[in-house]
């Protein structure tokens, strides 16, 4: 797969069962993932009122006054539920990098609901399994995000079995790593640009993803999203209406020794020539898997002549390191 460009490929082939089509989508996503990174997916089966319904929603949550949208703010620094404001987060420096904050406000949501034992209670379930935090405006915001959370879950099922396939692996090789998954759900807007950015100021730094994947749904409007290739190079990415765009996370690659790759990306700036009113939503779902999986290298991704590149780590532990360091705010004690 070149990695001069981010491939659309139709994955309804795979989810209609029919081996000739599987096999086609499986080699398809295979060689994006060994190139870039990133694809992006239609015929995902994702129903198209839903993500209707999820756009108007955040929309008017993000369209409400300053006061109204920081009654839902995180109940302590550092906690993952909730809504921040612009100047609360700055995503590359996860990457070591000193930047001004990223030009975007968040609302971010976990899992939401969960069983009350010991499992999703105890110590080392930690911030992974806390109830969500929602506004009272718009009145069907918890609804369709449950709704769509649930929905996104479903997606990723069946991507994961695309994975395994694509790395040899039996199709459902991955469910008891991510049967009690903590994906975060995070729904972004980039407001219109109301003064010049700072120097090195973007709508989200350049940074890369903790989990396994990424399904983002995004707009095609000015000041998009951009990956950068091995070779550095920065690539926008177009994401057709209704169409879902993938990319590899950090704990992918090490799950597969650098098989499948976790590219940098960043959220630019609009252009000096577009309206300076364009704002832009992105919806974005990180899947991550079981707080207490073990990320180890896969047994098709190592032998005596390529020996794994990464000790294993457990992916709740992970998670926690690689997003506090992006908080302009202390985290809780």
């Amino acid at each position: 797969m070149s990695e001069d460009r981010v491939p659309i490929i139709d994955i309804a082939p795979f989810l209609e069962g029919g081996d000739a089509g599987r096999t086609q989508v499986v080699g398809e996503v295979r060689a994006a993932c060994e190139g870039i990174g990133f694809f992006t997916i239609v015929g995902h089966g994702v129903e198209p009122e839903l993500i209707d319904a999820l756009r108007t929603t955040a929309r008017s949550f993000f369209a409400l006054p300053d006061p109204i949208k920081n009654q839902v703010r995180p109940p302590a620094g550092g906690v993952p539920r909730g809504y921040r404001a612009i100047g609360d987060e700055g995503l590359a420096y996860g990457a070591g990098e000193e930047t001004p904050p990223d030009l975007k406000e968040v609302f971010h949501l976990g899992p939401p609901d969960f069983p009350a034992d010991v499992y999703h209670t105890c110590d080392g379930a930690g911030a992974h399994f806390i109830e969500n935090v929602y506004p009272d405006e718009p009145p069907l915001f918890r609804e369709t995000t449950i709704r769509y959370y649930r929905r996104l879950e479903e997606l990723c099922r069946r991507i994961e079995e695309i994975f395994a396939l694509a790395l040899d692996l039996p199709a459902e090789f991955f469910r008891p790593y991510t049967d009690k998954q903590i994906a975060a759900l995070r729904i972004i807007h980039y407001p219109p640009a109301r003064t010049a950015p700072l120097p090195g100021q973007l709508r989200a730094g350049a940074h890369t993803d903790y989990g396994t994947f990424t399904v983002l749904l995004s707009e095609n409007r000015p000041g998009g999203l951009q990956v950068q290739t091995r070779a550095g190079q920065w690539l926008d990415v177009s994401t057709p209406e209704d169409s879902f765009v993938i990319n590899i996370g950090d704990l992918m690659m090490r799950w597969t020794s650098d098989r499948f790759v976790s590219n940098p990306h960043r959220v630019a700036v609009p252009p000096d020539d577009a309206d300076p009113q364009t704002d832009r939503l992105s919806v974005v779902f990180f899947h991550h898997p079981n707080y207490d999986a073990e990320i180890a290298c896969l047994p098709t991704c190592t032998s005596d002549d390529n020996p794994p590149k990464y000790p294993p780590v457990l992916s709740g532990p992970y998670r926690v390191e690689k997003y506090t360091s992006t908080r302009l705010d202390p985290a809780p004690s």
